[in-house]
């Protein structure tokens, strides 16, 4: 029976002394046919296995190399190495699995990040993916935790859809029609969708606020988080083809009410990994003030990993309209001394260069930016009222983090039917196709709004990492779908 081992984790924070116990993992290291470095993946730290002289034979001894699985039974002891507490005197050890140490690629040595997206299907049981790995995991349990102890409902949006909610056209078409050239056709040439698997063109979903929209007019208050997809073909190391979204959706919201929920949800979600994954960040800190010392002096971050968060967590964040901030940034050094790579004027869509120099330069703390121009947000953003012609302005809003730019992305939603109707013509949104859409416009229409947080860019702020393909499992980008 397996069930009977401890986690490592468990053991090394226990006070038990004597008592024996079983654990299994994979071995980091291996020395003088003494020392047993195990680790099962529930820390970064390893156990101590102790080896008498004599436990096991030879051939036994050259099984057990870096990389092969063991389950070991012994009795705890105390440690008389630094580092932790307790070790373990073996009495029994079984090799569950080999591992050829020649070929395996991870030896107990610093590698590439870019050596490890190679193996990524190793990379796992690195140190620093472990780190990783270990916070996604709570920072997806709070996003569920935050919201359901506020009384939203969890909704599974459709992956496949046959909307763009961006209108961006950036999307992954879904087909079963034939790639050679023989698919039906129109009179006019086109491919009748029609004849495909669901009579209509579909593609991968690249939000799925829409529909979430539809839930919340009953609920009034949901959450969605699953997958989405772009077909953007951009390698930076800000962008994924394949990523997971957090979509809350509230009626009786305003834009207001929207930024005060974002702010307190990020702040949420933060403090909970800071309480519950204290020993990752901290390694994690270390492997980012490593990687800093690397970097010429002005390229360096003001704050450490752990301070960096605090920092959000202890801080009001910010909040400007897009108009203050294009005048901030006009007036800023860097702009006088031509240090942008992108102009700045009002009505542009701001890159990362100016959302980072308003955090990180300017205010040196996260940023709200409300009140964009109509012209660069989506269909569905509410049009203010009383703006100056020429620059008519949407209730969106934008949070800015250091590092990164933009991590959450909302806006109240226009709920007036014929404004939203005027604006689906401005953006050729197709009105027959979205009549499911228009009926919470008129049938008992609410002022609502909602954001959308993109999960690896949030995993990605609170690791340090500075490659979004490394806090994913598996990077989905142009011309790589390994694994």
């Amino acid at each position: 029976m397996f069930n009977n081992r401890i986690k490592i984790k468990e053991l090394l924070q226990s006070e038990a002394k004597g008592q024996e116990v079983i654990v299994m993992g994979w071995v980091r290291t291996f020395r003088n046919n003494q020392f047993i470095a195990l680790n099962d993946g529930s820390t970064n730290n390893n156990l101590q296995i102790v080896v008498e002289l004599g436990l096991l034979n030879d051939t036994t001894l050259k099984r057990i190399t870096t990389g092969a699985a063991l389950r070991v039974k012994g009795n705890i002891i105390p440690s008389l190495g630094k580092g932790q507490k307790v070790e373990l005197k073996a009495t029994n050890i079984e090799i569950l699995g080999d591992c050829d140490a020649e070929k395996y690629p991870l030896q107990p040595k610093k590698h590439s990040l870019e050596f490890l997206r190679e193996i990524a299907h190793l990379r796992f049981r690195t140190n620093t993916f472990g780190a990783v790995f270990r916070v996604r995991h709570a920072l997806a349990f709070a996003i569920h935790q935050f919201f359901h102890q506020k009384g939203f409902l969890y909704i599974h949006t459709p992956i496949i859809t046959a909307s763009d909610a961006e209108g961006a056209g950036e999307t992954f078409r879904v087909t079963t029609l034939p790639l050679d050239g023989t698919a039906p056709k129109n009179d006019d040439g086109s491919i009748n969708f029609s004849e495909d698997f669901f009579g209509k063109s579909t593609n991968l979903t690249v939000s799925g606020q829409l529909e979430g929209e539809l839930a919340a007019t009953a609920f009034s208050d949901i959450y969605t988080f699953g997958p989405t997809f772009r077909a953007e073909n951009s390698n930076t190391t800000r962008h994924l083809a394949e990523f997971w979204m957090i979509e809350p959706e509230m009626a009786f919201y305003d834009i207001e009410d929207n930024m005060n929920l974002a702010e307190e949800f990020i702040q949420y979600i933060i403090r909970f990994v800071m309480q519950n994954n204290k020993e990752d960040l901290e390694f994690l800190d270390a492997r980012l003030a490593e990687e800093e010392k690397q970097k010429p002096q002005n390229e360096r971050q003001e704050f450490g990993l752990i301070d960096k968060l605090k920092f959000v967590i202890e801080n009001n964040f910010e909040r400007i309209t897009y108009t203050e901030a294009i005048d901030i940034l006009l007036n800023s050094p860097a702009y006088k001394k031509k240090k942008f790579k992108y102009d700045v004027k009002w009505g542009i869509d701001m890159q990362s260069e100016h959302e980072r120099y308003l955090v990180e330069k300017h205010f040196k703390k996260p940023v709200i930016v409300r009140n964009y121009p109509a012209a660069i947000k989506a269909f569905y953003m509410r049009m203010n009222e009383g703006c100056e012609e020429g620059k008519e302005t949407v209730a969106a809003m934008d949070i800015l983090a250091p590092g990164i730019g933009e991590i959450v992305g909302g806006s109240q939603r226009e709920e007036r039917y014929d404004v939203l109707i005027n604006r689906m013509k401005q953006f050729n949104i197709p009105i027959e196709e979205m009549n499911w859409y228009l009926d919470t416009r008129r049938f008992g229409s609410v002022p609502h709004a909602g954001f959308g947080l993109g999960f690896e860019r949030m995993v990605q702020f609170v690791t340090g990492m500075s490659n979004i393909r490394d806090v994913i499992p598996f990077a989905r980008t142009p011309k790589n779908c390994e694994f």
